[in-house]
C-alpha cells in the first residue's frame, strides 16, 4: 500500500514518517508533503490507498482536502491537536481521528485500521463525498436509500430518485458506513431506515419493499441478519 501524509511541522512530518514505516513494515510504503496543494497534486498524479492527514497546514484548512479524500478511493484518518474538530471528521468518513500529542500505540491502531480498513466499521459518518463535473461534493447518508456495486464503484440511490457514483467499492464503504448500512445482497447495501418490510416469495425468493415503493432483492445468505436487525423474530 502507499500513503501519503500530510503534515506541515517537520518534526511532527519526520516522526510520522519514522513510526509508520516502523509499524507497517512491508504492508506499506510513506510519502510526505507539507502543503495542501503538494497533497492535492500528489493525490491527482500518484494512486494512493491511503492519507494521514493533519487538519491546519500553515493557516489552511485540511477539511477542504478531507472532502476531497472521502470522495475518493482510499480511506483518511485525521491526525490533529484539534479535537473539537473530530465528531466533524467522523461525520465526513474518515477511518479515525489520532488526537496531538500522539503515542506510537496510539498510531500503530490507526495505522492498523488504515491498512485492513475491510475488517473496521467507523459507524459514524454522517456524509459521503462523491466526484461532480464541478468538483467533490458531500451527499447527506440519511437521504441515500441503498448502495449499488458498480465495477470498481458505486452506486448511491438517493430518496429523490437521483444517482450519484462514488469511486469506493462496496466493501471500502462498510469501513465508515454507519449500522443503519446493512448488506442485504451480493451487490447492495440497503438503509435499514428506509425499509418498509421483508416480503417472502415462491422459490425461496425475498425483497424489501423500501420508503416510495422501490424494492430490492434479498440473498437467501443475508434474510436471517435482516430478520433480526428489523425485529421479525
Amino acid at each position: 500500500m502507499r500513503i501519503l501524509i500530510v503534515e506541515d511541522e517537520p518534526l511532527v512530518r519526520q516522526r510520522l514518517l519514522r513510526l509508520c514505516a516502523e509499524l507497517a513494515g512491508t504492508r506499506a510504503r510513506f510519502d510526505a508533503v507539507a502543503e495542501l496543494e503538494s497533497a492535492g497534486d500528489r493525490l491527482q498524479r500518484s494512486v494512493y490507498d491511503g492519507l494521514l492527514l493533519d487538519l491546519n497546514l500553515g493557516g489552511e484548512d485540511g477539511f477542504e482536502l478531507l472532502r476531497r479524500a472521502v470522495a475518493g478511493r482510499y480511506h483518511c484518518v485525521v491526525v490533529s491537536a484539534h479535537r473539537e474538530r473530530a465528531l466533524q471528521a467522523f461525520e465526513h468518513g474518515v477511518l479515525d481521528f489520532v488526537p496531538k500529542p500522539f503515542s506510537r500505540e496510539r498510531l500503530g491502531l490507526a495505522l492498523d485500521r488504515l491498512l485492513d480498513a475491510g475488517r473496521y466499521r467507523a459507524g459514524s459518518a454522517r456524509y459521503l463525498g462523491i466526484w461532480r463535473a464541478q468538483g467533490a461534493a458531500l451527499v447527506e447518508l440519511a437521504d441515500v436509500l441503498w448502495i449499488r456495486a458498480d465495477g470498481d464503484y458505486s452506486e448511491l440511490r438517493l430518496l429523490d430518485g437521483r444517482s450519484e457514483l462514488h469511486d469506493k467499492s462496496l466493501a471500502a464503504l462498510t469501513a465508515v458506513l454507519p449500522p443503519d448500512f446493512v448488506r442485504c445482497h451480493r451487490s447492495y447495501l440497503v438503509n435499514l431506515r428506509h425499509v418498509r418490510t421483508l416480503h417472502a416469495g415462491s422459490g425461496s425468493r425475498y425483497w424489501l419493499v423500501l420508503t416510495g415503493g422501490a424494492e430490492l432483492p434479498v440473498g437467501r445468505a443475508h434474510v436471517a441478519a435482516l430478520r433480526r436487525e428489523l425485529a421479525l423474530e
